[in-house]
């Protein structure tokens, strides 16, 4: 049931990856199926052209996305979360994505910045907003059309459109192939899974309704055990129990938050359940798993493959 560790895996933003887990804004989770209107390509269309030829992108999933277009030419810079691929890990950093220095964005000279929604701290951007460097933000939700719609803004934004529609075309087929794959599982026997963020003094800081790994979950096929509470809470030892996680799934990550699958299976609470029972821990990479990038396809197969074998 565990996945293969990748040893190669860069180590050093493993902390800012956690953050941004906990900080990725809420936004609503489903599966639906369909293309955006042409409304929306529309107003897409007509967005106000900017200069990104020095581009600094803040967000995995932005970074991801300019690489999947055969844009990376345009990037100086990138932030702390942007770790893939791995020639993106080349460029300079200018921080986590939610404590940005405008001092070191406006040192690489931007002509532009493209950033995750919720990045900030809005301090920082009133500094690149008087130093009239454009500031474009691009939305995220945790769902199959939320990635189709970073793609369509970003895309937009770097006026390839074509490109961007091309890229659009090829994920959507992939996603709705690995998700119809998923709902072919009827209800009755889908498994619960709990993700665990972390494990700091005995105390399980898991993952609710409306966050990334609540969105994998789902399109993967399970059920999120604890999705009565909206994003990441610390959890009771009773509602451990009560939530009977048949699987329990946490980021593949070595340093100071790494979780080792005996200590986890020791805590009182997780002893009790039917995953312990069967030691059914199931490790992925965070940023493949919760990134809702161009790959996530390849998550909800990997992940739906671990939880059910096959």
């Amino acid at each position: 049931m565990r996945m293969p560790r990748n040893f190669n895996r860069i180590k050093p933003w493993e902390i800012a990856l956690t953050a941004l887990v906990m900080a990725l804004p809420l936004a609503p989770v489903s599966p639906i199926k369909g293309n955006f209107s042409l409304v929306e390509h529309a107003h897409a269309a007509e967005a106000p052209k900017i200069d990104t030829s020095r581009l600094v992108s803040i967000g995995g999933d932005v970074t991801e996305i300019i690489y999947a277009l055969g844009e990376e030419n345009r990037l100086i810079a990138r932030d702390s979360t942007s770790m893939y691929p791995e020639a993106a890990t080349k460029l300079p950093n200018v921080g986590y994505m939610r404590a940005l220095s405008p001092e070191g964005i406006l040192a690489v000279n931007p002509t532009a910045i493209i950033a995750v929604d919720g990045s900030g701290p809005p301090e920082a951007l009133a500094v690149l907003h008087n130093a009239s460097v454009p500031f474009e933000t691009v939305p995220q939700s945790y769902d199959r059309d939320g990635i189709l719609k970073r793609i369509d803004v970003v895309g937009s934004l770097l006026g390839v459109p074509d490109k961007a529609k091309a890229l659009e075309d090829k994920v959507a087929a992939d996603l709705d192939t690995a998700i119809t794959d998923a709902e072919k599982r009827p209800e009755a026997d889908r498994k619960r899974v709990l993700f665990v963020l972390s494990n700091q003094n005995g105390k399980i800081l898991a993952s609710g309704s409306n966050t990334a790994a609540d969105g994998i979950i789902k399109l993967a096929g399970a059920v999120n055990a604890v999705g009565s509470f909206s994003g990441y809470k610390p959890l009771t030892d009773e509602a451990i129990i009560e939530a009977k996680p048949d699987v329990i799934l946490i980021m593949d990550r070595e340093g100071p938050l790494s979780m080792k699958d005996d200590d986890l299976l020791k805590q009182p609470a997780i002893s009790l359940t039917p995953a312990a029972s069967h030691k059914a821990i199931i490790r992925m990479d965070g940023l493949q798993l919760l990134g809702f990038g161009p790959r996530t396809a390849s998550a909800v197969r990997e992940l739906n493959a671990a939880i059910y074998g096959g």
